[in-house]
Order: C-alpha cells, then structure tokens, then sequence
C-alpha cells in the first residue's frame, strides 16, 4: 500500500485560497497526477487544500473525501501560561488589547528553544514538556492519530503497538491533499517518533508529494518506508520555481524571505 502526501499550492492564507502562483503549481501537478495510480483520494476542509485538489480532481474523473482531520495542524501554545516556554517564541510573542500574550501555533518554534529542550525529541517526552503541557497539542495529536490510523485499518493495516498487522495486504494507493504541518505530524505517528523531529527538520514546498509505501519482510508485520519528501519534479518539468512557504531565511541577512 501507497499513501501520498500531497501539500496544498502557494497559499493565500488570508482568504484562505490559492495565490496565482498557487493555481499555476497545481495545474502542473495536475498534468501528472494520472502517473501516480491513485486509487482514493482524501482532502483537508480547508481552501487552499481543496483549490489543489480541484485540478487533479477534474484531471482524474474522481472525487474526493473530505476529513476534519486533515486540516493543518494547529494545535495552540498560551503563553500566559509558562514565562519559561514564552522563550520558545521569544522574538515573535504579540498580546491583545488587555495585556494577554495572544496564542500562536505550537510548533513554529525558535531553534534556539528546541535545540537546548532535547525532550522534545523523545519519542515519549515531548508530551511531557513544559511547551507542550501549556498547549492542547496532545489532545489534537492524538484525535488525529487515532483518525489515521482508523482509516488504514479500513485497508487492512491495524496499528498494534508500533507496528502494523495486515489484515488484508494489498497494493492500493490512496492520496491526501492536505498541508505540512499535519503531513508532518501524521508521519511521526506512522513512524512512532516524536512530531517536533519532522516539523522543525523537513519542510515541503507547495503541491510537493510525499511518498511512503508498506514494507512487510514478515508475513503480516508492516512497517512505512518513505521513497521520497517534498518531491516538486512536476514544477520542474513546467519550468515553475518552488514557492517558497514553508521556509524561512537560509541567511539572517536575506530580507526577501521570511524570517
């Protein structure tokens, strides 16, 4: 079994739809998608993840099922709870009109915070953390864990403990427009490591795929392999630049990207 992670186009995130350059990468995703033998498809509630799909899903002659679940991750950390884990966020923090440091997304972090709090790293820990104990990211992760991995025994791939028992093996591909932080999170789910790994160390550029396939050396026990991150070969092909959401500066001094 195949599943594909396919992130949204260059987003417009204030509307929530795709910028011009958006709808221009999902075209040539689209001119594609018939290479990749994709049985199911599966898409976020959000816009800008629909507006992608849109161009396959034409392309395809199919449809799509829509999930809560697949919607960007976005698990929120108060900082009014920890002066300690503020530091996580140390340049960034903003507060509202009555003095309250206003929430933010949990895992845009600052390295300098991640780097120095190694339990976030651990497989078991990170739920442990002071970050994580002042956020409802353990809740969210585990509601989408569980939503996954409802669906792949659907399939026949029952998660038991940290591998995967096939009930009934097979060959199918099934494909999820969504995002990269859910992308990411799911993976570490999939793979039983810890979700800060993927979301502070990979990073997928717009209407990228992300393959990971089943691995079973031994009747009925089933691992994921992933073949390949992010992979943008279809934008190449149309002479299209990567967007560059999803990064930030690769120098302090590049004041054209984000910081």
């Amino acid at each position: 079994m195949r599943i594909l992670f396919i992130r949204h186009g260059d987003p417009d995130y204030i509307n929530d739809t795709l910028t011009e350059k958006g709808k221009v990468e999902a075209e040539l995703l689209a001119n594609m998608i018939d290479k990749l033998g994709i049985d199911d498809i599966y898409q976020s509630p959000l816009g800008r993840a629909q507006a992608t799909a849109a161009y396959s899903l034409k392309k395809l002659g199919k449809d799509a099922i829509t999930y809560d679940w697949l919607r960007e991750f976005n698990a929120q950390f108060d900082p009014n709870l920890s002066e300690k884990a503020r530091m996580a966020y140390a340049t960034e923090l903003k507060k509202n009109s009555e003095g309250n440091y206003e929430k933010r997304i949990l895992w845009d972090i600052l390295p300098s915070y991640y780097c120095s709090h190694p339990e976030l790293f651990d497989k078991d820990n990170w739920r442990d953390s002071e970050l994580v104990k002042c956020s409802d990211m353990a809740e969210k992760y585990d509601y989408v864990s569980k939503s996954l991995f409802e669906l792949l025994a659907s399939y026949g791939y029952k998660k038991n403990g940290d591998i995967f028992e096939a009930e009934n093996g097979n060959n199918k591909t099934i494909a999820f427009f969504c995002h990269f932080g859910i992308t990411a999170v799911l993976l570490s789910a999939i793979w039983n490591i810890s979700p800060f790994i993927p979301l502070q160390f990979l990073a997928s550029a717009p209407t990228s795929v992300t393959e990971i396939v089943t691995e079973e050396r031994e009747k009925g026990k089933v691992i994921f392999r992933g073949l390949r991150f992010g992979d943008t070969t279809h934008l190449t092909i149309g002479n299209e630049k990567p967007s560059f959401s999803a990064r930030f500066c690769e120098c302090f001094e590049n004041e054209n990207e984000r910081h």
